[in-house]
């Protein structure tokens, strides 16, 4: 059921999703021999809290005792796989996980992954460490399914991480070519088969019960023709897997709204082919997930590996590459990435908050009710019909008015937290914003006001936080009253306000109060001096006497071309490596009209033609002060529009004496302001080079590893063949310089040509398939997306360095409040002297001589700020098993020729863990009460 996609989560529980848990459960107790399983805790969820009866809850506990009713994968929802980062693919599961556990003492051991668009090797990691004995998938290039069919390869033991290896493989299932809904053509009727419920129907359900393409009733007259198309169709399948047990999946989406007609019918059909198994050489029998992985399990065959090699993208057919939603609704893809960093943040606060504070006035209970309201959003976009962009609008609104609560509710919190920590004046309104452009600015200020700023990342930074002000004469302060290093600068958005960047310096999870004051004397801040260049025709520039202007600080020099006014070179300054380096604007032009040949959607991507530049003409304004330049560019239809297209603000960082300035230094920022875009047109930015690539590119699986992505030539559709998903990180490298590309929402990106990445940043859309039509999946997204990267470049040793703590540094920027506080709240009462830690290796095995060597972590050291510990138990990656009890299946491969259980790593004595390249640790652990 799918958690948001046309329908709204609300409007879908109206319609249909209340009704299959509560027929589901009212059957299931009819017959013994039933089964059923559930995906999705979003939707049970909503149940079990709103319409379940304490008759129905208490049959639920029963079922799922019995093992006749089955929870798989057990998420809030059933997660993209190309565009979601690992850390919110965990959260996800673990809300999930969390509550099943709490409520049943249940625990999930297998997944049902078959609706994503595409496989990524990241989640048989994820399952295998959240404790799951197999693993099921369905959406694979076709090509290959029908390639891996014919040789029966459809199953095999999945090494997902290179570094991991053995120790967290799984047994993975792909489904054959009718993947998860059952088949519909049935030879003797003219409507679908199996389906006896119908399809659901919106918005209310039907009062008289009947709905669309009821299936027909199994009868003495047509049950044979309903055996024989059934025991068919096993067959069939049967020739595609090894062994003789077939899984035969019933149902699809939005099914068993009305589960009386479904088992009535099929119990008849189960039934007479098991009377006729002689004469049919089959027996049926209804049958969990569970139930079918045991059977498979216990044949004791010995199964191929599979390498950490991913299933993306992924295509349908020769012209059907769903490659479009790695880009598709940029606004949202960023929304969602901002409220996951920001969630991480308000949960540090108050985890140091119940530890440190725990007499303190706010209300425990209340606060975790805020973090819950954002923890929930989080979870709920991550669904493979939300952050992937391929929602109707009203449910991309649901999705956004759910951040943004949550949001709003976790910035009061942390403000609050830190006011009361702080001891501030009881009175007041407190503000807070995220640090990021397009975030909501809380109103330029020209009065006295100071500014807290929280860095949630576990190290010290020194980076800059921008505030909106009204005046180019201020002066910032600390606590101690030092004057602080700051800029302020006319501001990109509006010509009435300033932005202002001051530079801050922060302890790991800790916070710091600035004091913003119009100027009164002496301490004025830096200003940063606009001079504007004139616009060039670029169809017309002079290549031969080129005029350079340069553009350095500590760690780069960049050179732009005076001609073009692009950018023409970036030089690493303690190598003196200069890698020449272009960037222009294209667009892929595609078609709308599906009577004149493909189209792009939601999830497509279909160019008709190479991509087109965009424009004629380019403006260049340089504002340089002692802290920063920026560097704005303009991009323009021709050489006497009025307004600009595209922009690109890119900003070079210089650190003061005295100040760690490495991974600031070490950064080129680019914003770009993108849109709105005509009709039909897909939108990109290419950085070219004159690296000798090979057209080989290194994207990232969910912010976990680095797939490499070599150019790939089809006989249709190349262009489209060649986008892979960018979560946080692409880079292209020669033998000596690599070039790296962070970003803080995900992208498609490609190399088209040698030297060369492409980066989509935004699509709008519209089609007349009469499909999406009906379900208004068009895509026509008319707004400004104002996405942000940062480029860095040097050799491989530095930029391995650099790139995983500034990804992170990206992902988890400061958070940014204003203002006093008003209110004391109550003490809540419950035991919050448990805390879940986790605990990540950033580097893959062989990838640094230095940085991927295992680390030892105390953890009694490491968690001294919080408290003393008493006890740290670890935890399977979700927390619902402690890892000493945790067996998981150990399925037969050429490597491991015996079959058992997989016990996981060891155990930490004296508080002391040894985490070894890319492992996920998860503990439980418990402070001295206070």
């Amino acid at each position: 059921m799918d958690v948001g996609w046309v329908y709204t989560v609300q409007e879908s529980m109206h319609a249909y999703a209340a009704n299959v848990y509560t027929s589901v459960v009212e059957e299931l107790m009819k017959g013994k021999q039933r089964r059923f399983i559930a995906v999705e805790q979003e939707f049970f969820r909503l149940w079990w809290d709103a319409v379940a009866t304490d008759t129905q809850k208490q049959q639920v506990h029963q079922l799922l005792q019995e093992g006749r009713f089955e929870f798989v994968i057990g998420g809030q929802v059933m997660h993209d796989e190309a565009v979601t980062l690992i850390d919110d693919q965990i959260l996800q599961l673990t809300e999930g996980h969390g509550f099943l556990y709490e409520t049943f003492g249940n625990r999930p051991r297998f997944s049902w992954h078959v609706d994503p668009f595409g496989a990524s090797a990241t989640t048989p990691t994820l399952f295998a460490l959240a404790g799951f004995n197999a693993h099921l998938i369905s959406r694979i290039d076709y090509d290959l399914k029908a390639d891996m069919q014919k040789n029966k390869k459809l199953q095999f033991v999945w090494q997902g991480s290179p570094s991991l290896s053995e120790t967290q493989e799984i047994f993975t299932h792909v489904m054959d070519q009718y993947s998860y809904c059952t088949p519909s053509q049935i030879p003797f009727s003219n409507r679908s088969g199996f389906y006896w419920n119908g399809i659901a129907a919106f918005p209310d359900p039907p009062k008289d019960g009947v709905y669309p393409n009821m299936s027909l009733p199994v009868t003495d007259t047509n049950i044979r023709l309903y055996a024989q198309t059934m025991v068919a169709n096993i067959k069939e399948r049967a020739a595609w897997f090894r062994t003789s047990d077939v899984l035969w999946p019933w149902g699809c989406d939005k099914q068993f709204f009305n589960a009386s007609v479904q088992y009535s019918n099929m119990d008849l059909l189960l039934d007479y082919i098991n009377k006729h198994s002689d004469e049919f050489g089959v027996t049926v029998q209804y049958a969990t997930v569970g139930d079918y992985f045991q059977a498979v399990y216990s044949r004791n065959l010995t199964w191929e590996i599979r390498d950490s090699q991913d299933f993306l993208p992924y295509s349908t057919e020769p012209f059907q590459a769903w490659t479009g939603f790695y880009t598709s609704r940029s606004t949202l893809k960023g929304i969602a990435r901002r409220a996951s960093s920001l969630l991480y943040a308000g949960e540090s606060v108050f985890t140091q908050y119940v530890q440190k504070h725990p007499a303190g006035s706010i209300c425990k209970h209340e606060a975790l009710k805020q973090l819950q309201s954002l923890r929930w959003a989080v979870s709920e976009v991550q669904h493979h019909d939300g952050i992937t962009g391929t929602e109707s609008p009203k449910v991309k609104d649901m999705y956004m008015n759910n951040l943004m609560y949550g949001m709003f509710n976790v910035k009061k919190l942390m403000a609050s937290i830190i006011f009361d920590m702080h001891n501030a004046k009881k009175n007041g309104e407190v503000y807070s914003y995220v640090y990021n452009k397009d975030s909501e600015i809380p109103g330029a200020t020209d009065v006295d006001q100071y500014v807290v700023v929280y860095n949630p990342l576990a190290w010290n930074i020194t980076t800059f936080v921008t505030v909106s002000v009204s005046h180019l004469a201020m002066s910032v302060y600390d606590e101690l009253g030092h004057s602080v290093p700051a800029q302020v600068q006319r501001s990109t958005e509006s010509s009435s306000t300033y932005d202002l960047y001051i530079l801050v310096e922060i302890s790991g999870l800790s916070y710091r109060k600035y004091n913003v004051k119009p100027l009164n004397g002496k301490q004025s801040v830096f200003i940063g001096k606009s001079v504007k260049y004139k616009r060039k025709d670029v169809t017309r520039a002079d290549r031969q006497s080129r005029q350079l202007l340069p553009v350095v600080n500590n760690c780069y020099q960049v050179l732009f071309d005076q001609n073009t006014n692009l950018m023409h070179s970036i030089t690493e300054r303690d190598t003196n490596q200069t890698v020449q380096l272009t960037q222009e604007f294209l667009e892929y032009h595609v078609n709308g009209d599906t009577m004149k040949g493909l189209i792009s959607d939601n999830y497509l991507f279909s160019p008709n033609a190479s991509a087109v530049p965009v424009s004629k003409a380019v403006g260049l304004e340089v504002v340089s002060g002692n802290l920063m330049t920026e560097i704005r560019q303009y991009f323009y239809s021709n050489f006497t529009a009025r307004d600009y297209i595209y922009a690109v603000y890119t900003r070079m960082y210089t650190v003061p004496e005295g100040y760690d300035g490495k991974l600031l230094c070490h950064r080129i920022e680019q914003e770009y302001s993108v849109g709105p875009l005509e009709l039909n047109r897909e939108a990109i930015l290419r950085t070219s080079t004159n690296l000798n690539t090979k057209q080989l590119l290194y994207t990232d699986s969910n912010g976990y590893q680095i797939q490499k992505r070599p150019f790939k030539a089809y006989v249709n559709n190349t262009v489209a063949r060649n986008y892979y998903p960018m979560v946080q990180t692409a880079y292209i490298e020669d033998d000596a310089t690599r070039l790296v590309l962070l970003a803080e929402r995900a992208h498609g990106v490609s190399s088209q040509a040698n030297g060369q990445v492409e980066m989509m940043l935004h699509r709008r859309l519209w089609n007349n398939l009469q499909w999406d039509l009906n379900y208004n999946l068009t895509l026509n997204d008319s707004s400004v997306v104002r996405p942000v990267i940062w480029l860095i470049l040097g050799s491989k040793p530095l930029t391995n360095v650099l790139y995983h703590t500034s990804g992170l540094a990206l992902e988890h920027r400061p958070v940014v409040m204003f203002g006093a506080l008003s209110g004391k709240q109550k003490q809540g009462d419950a035991d919050f002297s448990r805390v879940l830690l986790r605990i990540r290796h950033l580097y893959e095995a062989g990838e640094d001589p230095v940085l991927s060597q295992p680390v030892m972590v105390n953890l009694k050291s490491l968690l001294k700020g919080l408290g003393s510990v008493i006890t740290a138990e670890e935890r399977s990656l979700t927390g619902i098993w402690n890892i000493n009890t945790l067996k998981r299946w150990k399925w037969k491969t050429p490597q491991y020729p015996s079959k058992g259980f997989s016990n996981s790593t060891e155990t930490s004595e004296n508080y002391i863990v040894t985490v070894h390249p890319m492992e996920i640790r998860t503990f439980f652990v418990y402070f001295q009460g206070q």
